[in-house]
């Protein structure tokens, strides 16, 4: 799914679907947004949003651990960057 796709659908029906999804889904879709939301200013009331569900998403599964899962994931990409 790309970001945009994100951005358009309802936000409940994300915050639904966000819960059953692997947790490479959930970073994949947090990197998706991040960099959407500073590709695209225009969407960025609709992304923000989004994004704050997929961090309060992956503190749920990692509890104390703030988004340190993400970063490390994200080092952990070569082709993101």
């Amino acid at each position: 799914m790309s970001a945009k796709e994100i951005v358009r659908e309802n936000i409940s029906d994300f915050a639904s679907r966000l819960e059953a999804m692997t947790i490479d889904e959930v970073f994949d879709a947090m990197s998706l947004l991040e960099k959407y939301s500073e590709d695209d200013v225009s969407e960025r009331e609709e992304t923000l949003p989004r994004i704050s569900l997929v961090e309060e998403e992956i503190e749920r599964r990692f509890p104390g651990q703030k988004l340190a899962p993400y970063r490390d994931w994200k080092q952990a990409q070569p082709l993101l960057w």
